[in-house]
């Protein structure tokens, strides 16, 4: 598992490289081609030992949400905009760094005792401080990520940025070192997911697919929910997924509706092989099946996700059993797929 090297670099969506550069030699020996598009998708292929001819794409995004550099004050604070779902009210005096050089800042608000009204603050009223004094401080285009460490908390938990989806990525690199497999494995570490899915249109549309697996980072809502009254002895939680609970399965979400037959082939891979499940209950969100779905004539699409609290923010929590479950079966459906699993007949 490489998830801590992953989890520690930087990939602001639409500069993904460094985040590319650490998979590149983790999966070369493993892999029958290695190939980097346009876009910026590393994609790669695994020959079948089976059922070489059919084709099942492996998808998880290399990019994480963060900030870009608009403008620099002449006092040298630096103006910036958010670059996919970000939420302003994290953001006041957070750590960051800035630019290429990684350039440490801290994002500046007025001290609470300033605003009477209390009401939260738009990313347009706040500045970013790296210490500079002019207009050198930062360029316009220059990424900004959250400036944290991943850490381990306890036997099973750990704590790190960009778990959404750098936990896709490391299960993926585990997938490859862990092949062949029956059926060609076509893995794409996408880009720009976080602000349009746009790395998997253009990969699955290079790759043609019979079927794809999708695996993401989703969201954990196991926490006390402040808008209902807590009775002490049973704390009611929010609706969704669960930390420790198993590998999660999509019902619905914003882009795609999962296609029974998948869901059905999936429930029966993890009970035959004893691998702990759960469902997304919650509708939002969208993942990279959202554009594979779609592509060419329709491909049916697998989404796999890893339960995360506080996803969007520098300090992500994942229980590692949950990791454990998505990669199982992950591995476990690439050996059962066949050509005839979600053949249609002729009407």
């Amino acid at each position: 598992m490489i998830l801590q090297e992953l989890s520690e670099a930087i990939g602001v969506s639409g500069e993904e490289n460094d985040v590319r550069e650490i998979i590149i030699p983790a999966i070369r020996d493993h892999v029958a081609s290695l190939d980097v598009d346009a876009l910026g998708n590393l994609t790669a292929l695994q020959t079948g030992t089976q059922f070489p001819e059919f084709t099942v794409m492996i998808a998880a995004h290399m990019d994480e949400i963060g900030m870009m550099v608009t403008a620099v004050d002449s006092n040298g604070l630096i103006q910036f905009t958010g670059v996919g779902g970000i939420d302003a009210r994290i953001l006041p005096g957070m750590r960051v760094m800035v630019g290429r050089g990684r350039t440490p800042g801290v994002v500046l608000w007025k001290p609470i005792h300033k605003w009477r009204d209390m009401k939260a603050v738009g990313i347009d009223n706040l500045r970013i401080d790296t210490g500079a004094t002019d207009k050198h401080a930062a360029e316009p285009g220059d990424r900004i990520a959250f400036d944290s460490a991943y850490v381990q908390l306890g036997d099973d938990t750990v704590r790190g940025k960009a778990f959404d989806d750098r936990v896709g990525c490391s299960i993926l690199v585990d997938i490859l070192q862990g092949g062949p497999y029956p059926v060609t494995v076509a893995a794409a570490f996408t880009v720009q997911e976080e602000i349009g899915l746009r790395g998997a249109q253009v990969a699955a549309q290079r790759l043609r697919p019979d079927a794809a697996i999708v695996l993401e980072g989703t969201t954990a809502y196991d926490v006390p929910d402040p808008n209902l009254e807590i009775d002490a002895d049973d704390l009611p939680t929010n609706p969704g997924t669960k930390l420790g609970a198993g590998v999660v399965l999509t019902l619905v979400d914003s882009r795609m509706i999962s296609d029974p037959r998948v869901l059905a082939f999936l429930r029966a891979t993890a009970e035959a092989n004893g691998i702990a499940y759960q469902f997304k209950t919650i509708g939002g969100g969208g993942t990279d099946g959202g554009a594979i779905h779609t592509a060419q004539s329709g491909i049916p699409t697998m989404t796999l996700s890893t339960p995360c609290r506080y996803i969007h923010t520098p300090t992500a929590l994942m229980n590692l059993k949950d990791y454990g479950n998505a990669l199982q079966l992950s591995q476990a459906v690439l050996n059962a797929i066949t050509p005839a699993t979600f053949a249609r007949g002729r009407a």
